[in-house]
């Protein structure tokens, strides 16, 4: 879902992570409200002004947005959902969870906390903003207005019964709690997700047609990301479904491909990466995993630079991100290379390599698992 990330900071003991894409939307939030929303509402300030009122209301949005994701975040930690974080990109924000809720139950709770949430929040603004009416002065009662719509909106936008919206998991939550069949309610609550991702879609036309050029390719973008995201969630929910109970040793290939920590770069090239085409190389010494070199590290290293550096000089260590152990779920080592974008994973058993698993193997079975139950 996301592209390039990074850690802002860590809370509760969740990682705060912001997309690159989130600058783009930080901008053209600034830049609107600035140029366009406070000049309108709140007149005769002056244009210095507005830009600071502006870069208020984009950082007090930003807070909003995590404050909104850590509420799904909390509330999934006390039903013992596992989740790495909060990611902020151009669409707002997402608390990842490494699997699905267990219950119909906490699928709910963990649903409407993000929107009370920004209830809560929005009616703080609104309240601080009455309260200090005549003595805040016109632009910080402004931006607080502001602050204190955007979050009810907010709210009500993600209560829209279009998965995977906060509104679209309540109403899976409801259809599994009514059928007991949780993939039978994501493919209902998926599909009314991905019609309503349309009806945005048509309407960011309309709204281009009819001269809202900037309107209308918001609303474009976003049903365009909606209908994706509803369909990928139930694409992702039918993997996991068809690897439950399936364990890493069953999928990786043993006695993989391997280099040692001694060989050039230009070795490494002209022997492996032509003949084998992988993107990713364990690096052995002995009986030893030492980490892994991939194509992306050789990218940064100019050619005629290959020759000087041996592949300990960039290969990566040994961590959580490249490695499994032999017994953990497959489920697990999906979930690892959608989250670090990676293909490929070292299983790993007391220190030593003894395979390796691809995104392909997995992909291959689950395809023909689900040939065969249809």
């Amino acid at each position: 879902m996301f592209g390039k990330s990074f850690k802002l900071f860590k809370l509760f003991g969740f990682e705060v992570k912001i997309d690159l894409s989130w600058i783009i939307l930080a901008v053209l939030i600034t830049w609107s409200l600035a140029q366009g929303l406070f000049p309108y509402y709140f007149r005769n300030f002056s244009t210095l002004t507005y830009w600071w009122m502006g870069v208020a209301g984009a950082i007090g949005l930003f807070f909003s947005i995590v404050f909104h994701e850590f509420s799904h975040s909390l509330v999934a930690r006390h039903f013992g959902l596992p989740m790495r974080g909060i990611t902020l990109f151009i669409f707002g924000g997402v608390a990842e969870m490494t699997r699905e809720p267990d219950s119909a139950k906490s699928e709910l709770w963990m649903a409407i906390a993000g929107p009370m949430a920004s209830i809560v929040i929005g009616v703080v603004f609104y309240l601080i903003s009455m309260a200090g009416s005549g003595s805040f002065g016109g632009p910080v009662e402004g931006v607080l207005k502001y602050l204190g719509f955007i979050n009810l909106l907010l709210a009500a936008f993600n209560l829209i019964p279009a998965f995977p919206l906060d509104g679209g998991r309540v109403l899976r939550s409801a259809l599994w709690a009514w059928k007991k069949n949780l993939q039978w309610a994501t493919r209902i609550s998926s599909r009314i997700g991905s019609g309503f991702g349309i009806l945005l879609i048509l309407l960011g036309v309309f709204s281009f047609i009819n001269g809202n050029f900037i309107g209308g390719v918001w609303w474009f973008l976003i049903g365009m990301f909606l209908r994706g995201a509803s369909q990928q969630s139930y694409q992702q929910l039918l993997m996991q479904k068809q690897l439950e109970g399936e364990k890493v040793d069953r999928f990786m290939k043993r006695d993989p491909v391997t280099v040692p920590p001694t060989m050039t770069i230009e070795e490494l090239v002209d022997h492996y990466v032509y003949k084998f085409h992988y993107k990713m190389y364990p690096v052995v010494q002995g009986d030893q995993l030492m980490g892994c070199i991939t194509l992306q590290q050789i990218k940064h290293i100019h050619r005629e630079e290959w020759t000087n550096h041996t592949v300990s000089e960039f290969s990566d260590q040994c961590s959580k991100d490249n490695t499994i152990n032999m017994h953990d779920d497959a489920i697990r080592a999906l979930s690892t290379m959608r989250r670090t974008g990676s293909s490929r994973l070292m299983v790993v058993e007391n220190g030593k390599l003894v395979g390796i698993i691809t995104l392909k193997d997995l992909l291959h079975f689950v395809s023909m698992k689900m040939g065969l139950d249809h």
